[in-house]
C-alpha cells in the first residue's frame, strides 16, 4: 500500500511507515542512504561503475507489522530511537488520591512487586533524592520511572536533578565492589530513565546542557576506571550492561572507543549472561556513534584516532566464527564494520577487512546475515569499487540458491519464488489473472498505451520480510528500506522485464499471502493502459491522487476488503476534494500525514469521482492515455476545480459513514451483444441479468475464427454463487469441462490460451440460486 515509482537515477529520500530505522535480522539500511543507488542492467550483474539507464521503480512501505515482527531476528530491542527503556516495568499499584498530579490523571509512579512507590524519588531533591534512589530493594524497582509524563516528569528529570544523580554516581564508583550492595544501579537507571523521557518530552523536561553532560561523563569516567568496573561476572553485568546503554545516551560513544575495543577484544562466547547483554548493548553505541557528527565525540573521529580499532572489531567476528547463527551477538555488532567504509580515511584500511568477512562464510544459511550485511556497506559507500571486494558477481552466485522456483502462468506473467507450494503458485497466478479482469470492469478497456511494450510481468517472491531485506539488493541492485519493489523500466524499450519484486507477508501465516500484490499489479496496469511512457512522464504534473488511490480502490476492492482507515479518515474532512488534485509524494515532512494523505485520501477521492463523476474520469484519463498531462491538469483544476467540493464532503459524511463509501462502480464499456439467441456471445460483448437455479446451468456457446491466442471470459455482478465452466468443442458441465472458475460470489475469469476455431461452449453453473449475472468474452 506504498509504492513510489520513482526512477533510481534522481531517487530521493523516502518517508516510510514506521520506524525510521531499518533493522532486520542484522541488515542495516540508514534511511538516508535508502534511495540514491544506482541500478543494474540484468539481475545478478553488478554494473555500477557504468551509465546505464535505471529502471523506473516503485518501493512499497513495509508493514507495520513486518517491522514488528522483524525485531524477533535482533537479539537488542532497540527501534531506532535515541532512547529506549529497558524490559516493560512491574504492574503498578494505584495511587493513593494525593499521589495524582495535577491534570487529575494518575501518576505513573507506582512500582509494585514490593518496591514501593516513586512518590519519593519524584518530589525528592539533592541528597534526598539520591537517598531515596538507593533506598529503592532492586534496580527493577526504577523502571516506571521511564514512564513519567506531565508535572512528574519535569520535577524528577528536569536538569538539576539528574546532575545530582550523576554527582553521585561519579562518587559510588569509587567505591564500587562490582555487584549492587550499595544500589549503584538504581542510579544509573535514574540517568538513563531522565535521558529517555527528556527525549520524548523535551518540552516538559527541559533542555540538557553542559552542566548535565560534564557530570555525566564524569560519572561514566569513574565507573570505567574502578577496580571491578570491567568484570566479567554476571553481578557486575547488571550494571555494566546499563552504564554502556548511558554511553549512547549521552552521545559520547568516540570518548569510550577504549571500553568498546575492550569488549570487542574480550568477548569470546562464554561471558555470562548480563555481561552478553552489555555485548548486545555495545550495538546501539555502535550505531548512533556513526551517526554523529564528526566532532570528536561520535565514532568516526575515535576510528580516526585509533585505526587498530578496526582489526580489533574484524578479530572479533573471525574469533567467534563459529558462534555465526543468525541471531547472534557477533553478527547484530559485527555488521557495523561496514559503516567504517563512510569514513574517507579508513577505505584502504578496512577494505582488506571486509573482503575477507565477506567472501570468509557463506552467504546463504546461518552465516548470511554477516556477510550480506556487510556486501550491502560496500553497495553503499563504497558503490564503483566491487572488484575489490571480490562480489561483483555476488548477486549472481546466490539468485539460484536463494530463489530456486520458477513457475509460468501465462505467457506475460512469470513467478520467481524463494519458497512457495505448488498450490500457492496457481493461486497467485489466478489471483493476478482474475485481477486483470476486474481492472478493465472498473477501469474500461481501451487497449494498451501505443508504444507499451511491457507485455510481461515478473513476480519475485521472497520467503518473508527478512530474506528480501538480505537478498533483493544484490540480486536485483534495488533498495530494501522498503517492503518491496516494482520495477517499470522503459515501456518503450523492446525487451524491457517489468518486475514485482515481493515478499510473503509471514505475519499472516499459516495464511499465505504476498504483501502488497494487488496494489503493486494494479500500478502495473494502470500504467500499461491508462498512462502514458514511463512513470517520470506522468509525474510532469500531480496525478498521484489517481495513480495511488486507483490502485487502492483495485485491491480493496478486488479482494472484497473494507478500508476501515479510509473510511475513519473521511469523517474527519480533513481535505476537500480540489486539494487532493494536488497530492505529490513528498508534500509534508512528517511521512505519516504523506502516507494518509496519498493513501487513504486518494482512495477517497478516487471512489467518489467513480461513483459521482465516471464521464469526468474517462475525460481525464483519455488525456492521461495520450500524454496530455497539463490537459488533464487543466480540466481538474478549471473545469473541475472546486465546483464538487461541497459534493465531496456531503459524500464523506453521508456514504462513507453509512455505507462504507459506497460500491466501487464496474464500466459497461463492453458492449452489449446483439446476436437474437441470448445464449450466443461474440468477439467483445456483454449479456447481463443471466440467472439459474441451484443445480442448473446457463449455458452459452460463440465462434472463435482461427487464429484466436487468447479467450478471456468474464462474469460478475448479481447475486447468489455462480460458478464459470469451459468445455472447448463441447457443452461445458461441472463434470465435462476443460476449464474452471468456482470462487464464491460470481466474479469468476476464465483465460484460454490457443482455443481451436469453430464453436467453442461455456456455461454459468449455479452452485446456489443466482440471478443478475453480467458475463463478457473478449478474444485476440
Amino acid at each position: 500500500m506504498r509504492p513510489f515509482r520513482i526512477s533510481r537515477v534522481s531517487a530521493r529520500r523516502l518517508p516510510a511507515l514506521g520506524a525510521a530505522v531499518f533493522l532486520t535480522l542484522g541488515l542495516f539500511a540508514p534511511q538516508s542512504q535508502a534511495a540514491t543507488v544506482g541500478a543494474t542492467a540484468r539481475a545478478g550483474a553488478d554494473t555500477r561503475g557504468t551509465a546505464a539507464p535505471a529502471p523506473r521503480s516503485i518501493p512499497v512501505p513495509k508493514s507495520p507489522h513486518a517491522m514488528d515482527n522483524s525485531s524477533r531476528f535482533r537479539i537488542s530491542s532497540q527501534d531506532g530511537a535515541e532512547e529506549s527503556a529497558p524490559a516493560p516495568a512491574p504492574t503498578a499499584k494505584p495511587l493513593r488520591a494525593d499521589q495524582a498530579d495535577r491534570t487529575g490523571k494518575q501518576s505513573p509512579a507506582a512500582a509494585g512487586d514490593g518496591c514501593g512507590d516513586l512518590s519519593g524519588v519524584i518530589n525528592a531533591t539533592g541528597a534526598g533524592l539520591v537517598r531515596e534512589l538507593t533506598a529503592l530493594p532492586r534496580i527493577t524497582c526504577t523502571y516506571p520511572l521511564f514512564n513519567l509524563t506531565g508535572n512528574d516528569a519535569r520535577k524528577a528529570f528536569r536538569e538539576p536533578q539528574m546532575v545530582t544523580v550523576a554527582d553521585a554516581l561519579r562518587d559510588a564508583s569509587a567505591g564500587y565492589t562490582g555487584d549492587n550492595r550499595a544500589a549503584i544501579g538504581q542510579l544509573v537507571l535514574f540517568l538513563r530513565a531522565g535521558y529517555y523521557v527528556q527525549d520524548n518530552h523535551a518540552d516538559v523536561v527541559g533542555d540538557y546542557g553542559t552542566a548535565l553532560n560534564g557530570a555525566a561523563l564524569n560519572a561514566l569516567d569513574a565507573f570505567f576506571a574502578s577496580p571491578h568496573g570491567k568484570d566479567v561476572t554476571d553481578a557486575n553485568g547488571e550494571i555494566f550492561n546499563e552504564v554502556v546503554t548511558l554511553i549512547d545516551s549521552t552521545h559520547a560513544a568516540g570518548r569510550y572507543a577504549g571500553v568498546v575495543k575492550w569488549m570487542l577484544a574480550g568477548y569470546d562466547g562464554t561471558w555470562p549472561g548480563q555481561m552478553n547483554l552489555a555485548m548486545q548493548h555495545v550495538e546501539w553505541v555502535v550505531e548512533n556513534g556513526f551517526k554523529a557528527k564528526d566532532d570528536g565525540r561520535g565514532w568516526r573521529a575515535a576510528l580516526k584516532a585509533d585505526p587498530a580499532i578496526l582489526d580489533t572489531w574484524a578479530g572479533f567476528i573471525t574469533r567467534n566464527g563459529a558462534q555465526l547463527n543468525r541471531l547472534d551477538v557477533v553478527s547484530n555488532v559485527g555488521r557495523y564494520l561496514g559503516y567504517a567504509l563512510d569514513v574517507p580515511e579508513l577505505k584502504e584500511r578496512v577494505r582488506p577487512l571486509l573482503k575477507d568477512l565477506i567472501n570468509r562464510y557463506p552467504n546463504v544459511g546461518p552465516t548470511a546475515p554477516i556477510t550480506m550485511n556487510l556486501g550491502w556497506y560496500t553497495r553503499e559507500y563504497d558503490k564503483n569499487n566491487c572488484a575489490a571486494y571480490a562480489i561483483c558477481d555476488l548477486g549472481a552466485r546466490v539468485l539460484p540458491a536463494v530463489l530456486p522456483i520458477q513457475h509460468t502462468c501465462s505467457p506475460g506473467l512469470k513467478i520467481r519464488a524463494q519458497d512457495m507450494s505448488p498450490g500457492q503458485l496457481a493461486s497467485t497466478c489466478t489471483s493476478l489473472v482474475n485481477e486483470d479482469a476486474y481492472f478493465h470492469r472498473v477501469i474500461g478497456d481501451e487497449g494498451a498505451i501505443p508504444g507499451d511494450l511491457n507485455t510481461d510481468l515478473e513476480v519475485v517472491v521472497f520467503d518473508d520480510y527478512t530474506q528480501y531485506s538480505l537478498y533483493a539488493w544484490a540480486i536485483y541492485d534495488i533498495d530494501v528500506n522498503n517492503g518491496g519493489m516494482y520495477e517499470e523500466g522503459n515501456p518503450a524499450a523492446a525487451g524491457n522485464q517489468a518486475r514485482f519484486i515481493a515478499h510473503e507477508a509471514d505475519w499472516l501465516r499459516p495464511a499465505f499471502q504476498i504483501w502488497n500484490l494487488n496494489h503493486e499489479y494494479t500500478h502495473y496496469l494502470d500504467g500499461r493502459y491508462d498512462m502514458a511512457g514511463d512513470f517520470e512522464a506522468g509525474m510532469t504534473t500531480p496525478t498521484v491522487w489517481w495513480v495511488e488511490g486507483i490502485a487502492e480502490n483495485i485491491s480493496y476492492g478486488y479482494r472484497g476488503e473494507r478500508n476501515a482507515d479510509a473510511i475513519h479518515e473521511a469523517g474527519k474532512q480533513t481535505y476537500k476534494l480540489s486539494e487532493l488534485f494536488d497530492t505529490v509524494y513528498d508534500q509534508d515532512p512528517d511521512p505519516s500525514v504523506n502516507s494518509n494523505r496519498i493513501y487513504r485520501w486518494g482512495f477517497l477521492a478516487v471512489r467518489y469521482m467513480l461513483q459521482a463523476h465516471p464521464a469526468d474520469v474517462r475525460t481525464v484519463l483519455a488525456k492521461y492515455r495520450t500524454g496530455d498531462w497539463n490537459g488533464a491538469r487543466t480540466f481538474l483544476k478549471q473545469t473541475i476545480g472546486t465546483g464538487y467540493d461541497a459534493g465531496f464532503a456531503t459524500w464523506l459524511t453521508t456514504t462513507c459513514a453509512t455505507e462504507d463509501c459506497g460500491p466501487l462502480p464496474q464500466a459497461a464499456s463492453i458492449p452489449l451483444c446483439t446476436g437474437g439467441d441470448p445464449r450466443q456471445f461474440d468477439r467483445n460483448c456483454r449479456r447481463d441479468g443471466l440467472a439459474a437455479t441451484a443445480g442448473n446451468y446457463s449455458y452459452h456457446f460463440m465462434y472463435l475464427p482461427a487464429g484466436v491466442k487468447q479467450l478471456t471470459i468474464t462474469s460478475s455482478g448479481g447475486t447468489g454463487n455462480a460458478d464459470l465452466y469451459y468445455g472447448g468443442g463441447s457443452w461445458a458441465t461441472t463434470g465435462s469441462h476443460l476449464a474452471k472458475s468456482t470462487h464464491a460470489g460470481n466474479g469468476e475469469t476464465l483465460t484460454i490460451d490457443n482455443p481451436p476455431s469453430g464453436w467453442v461452449y461455456f456455461s454459468l453453473a449455479a452452485a446456489q440460486d443466482f440471478s443478475g449475472v453480467s458475463v463478457s468474452t473478449q478474444y485476440a
